[in-house]
């Protein structure tokens, strides 16, 4: 009987190093970190007509802790959030650097820095840890979204080092079912409030009996102001019953 191809790479020591390859061309260690990323609570991100956002699952069912300690999106910028899936010691590394960049580039150039080249810092340093020995992979996606200027953006880096830039992404668990809802559902004329409510949907689709909005997280930038706006709970409820004011400041009436 022959041996299984996995159990073959174990024995012959494939996957002791994130910088040996496979016979088959494949970096042993660099794949079990992917699967760490799809073991992680899931982020849907989505480029709107009046802006971007990223709706996240914190997924906490201890009730001994605090839900509002626990964050799944992180401020980079007032322009830029980011969602992380996999093991979040290693995600938070990654945001501090990238945190000191963007402050560096403030600093430096008296102007936000671009939401690529905070997303690129990321994959590069990613990429180092497939390539040099004596440390293992990031075991972490993360998404990234801002305004470049009044453009909003949506990119996500894996754990290769690669990173691409989307329309609407998913990133964690169930990732592949919650894109194919989302190739469906995107249209690029969507407004913010309508691509949250979307994905809300696809989450409860996906959850099932274990959805709960209570343990959402939502992070959403508008281009007329480029500034992240942070929601909770009963206040993504209230964000989307709320009804657009007019010049008054009074609520529109329907036509």
């Amino acid at each position: 009987m022959d041996m299984p191809i996995d159990m073959q790479h174990q024995v012959m020591g494939y996957d002791r190093a994130a910088t040996m390859f496979s016979p088959e061309g494949h970096l042993l260690q660099v794949e079990y970190a992917e699967k760490a990323v799809r073991l992680g609570s899931a982020s849907i991100g989505m480029v709107c007509s009046d802006g971007v956002f990223i709706l996240a699952d914190r997924r906490i069912d201890d009730k001994l802790i605090t839900i509002k300690s626990v964050n799944k999106i992180y401020e980079i910028d007032e322009h830029i959030i980011v969602s992380v899936a996999g093991i979040v010691s290693d995600a938070r590394i990654l945001v501090e650097k990238a945190q000191v960049l963007s402050q560096q580039h403030r600093v430096t150039y008296d102007s936000p820095i671009e939401p690529e080249l905070v997303i690129k810092e990321i994959a590069n340093i990613k990429q180092q840890f497939t390539q040099y020995g004596g440390a293992r992979p990031f075991g972490v996606s993360i998404m990234l979204a801002g305004i470049n200027g009044d453009k909003p953006e949506l990119y996500t880096s894996d754990v290769t080092g690669n990173y691409f830039g989307y329309n609407a992404n998913a990133i964690g668990e169930n990732d592949d079912k919650i894109k194919e809802k989302l190739r469906e559902q995107y249209k690029k004329e969507l407004t913010i409030k309508q691509g949250v409510k979307i994905a809300l949907k696809i989450f409860e689709e996906i959850r099932g009996k274990k959805f709960n909005m209570d343990k959402f997280e939502l992070c959403y930038i508008e281009n007329k102001n480029s500034k992240l706006k942070r929601l909770e709970a009963g206040e993504i409820k209230n964000f989307l019953t709320s009804k657009p004011k007019n010049s008054r400041g009074e609520g529109a009436n329907k036509a």
